[in-house]
């Protein structure tokens, strides 16, 4: 596995190390490779959503977004460097074993075509669509370098 070779070295390196750096840009492509299978799409936004996530903008560190419920899906605000403007898109991220939703990643890409929309996200400049999906989580994030990096006194949550 790709991953495991680019954390093999990590240990407990922060995010900042250029092993778990590479190692997050390998998990954030690696989630994209689910987009294709429409059964690990989200049709409508998971239930009992914590108020804030961690999120990430795809070479960007972890920071969180602030949940909140419309009549129209998630309206989400992300609090961090590097939100794209449009183009782009956000991923809430959905361990397909568990059920748990594990963050929301952010691309500056592309608007998927055909994929359901469950939300948006808004940073400082724009809003972009938010789709969800299921993901096998030890596939895209080790624990040694996690995709979204736990907070200090929160550690092994994330995970």
């Amino acid at each position: 596995m790709l991953l495991a070779l680019f954390v093999a070295s990590c240990g407990k390196s922060s995010e900042n190390s250029a092993v778990c750096g590479f190692a997050s840009i390998a998990g954030a492509t690696m989630v994209l490779q689910y987009l294709p299978n429409e059964h690990a799409r989200l049709a409508a936004p998971p239930g009992g959503l914590p108020s804030s996530l961690p999120a990430r903008v795809v070479g960007y560190g972890t920071s969180h977004v602030l949940v909140t419920d419309s009549p129209d899906g998630l309206v989400l605000g992300y609090e961090g460097a590097g939100f794209p403007a449009t183009p782009g898109f956000g991923l809430l991220l959905v361990d397909d074993s568990s059920e748990v939703v594990r963050g929301v990643m952010i691309y500056d890409k592309e608007v998927q075509e055909n994929v359901p929309k469950i939300g948006t996200i808004s940073g400082s400049t724009s809003t972009i669509p938010l789709y969800g999906l299921r993901v096998n989580w030890p596939s895209v994030s080790d624990v040694r370098c996690p995709l979204f990096a736990a907070p200090a006194s929160d550690s092994a949550d994330n995970q």
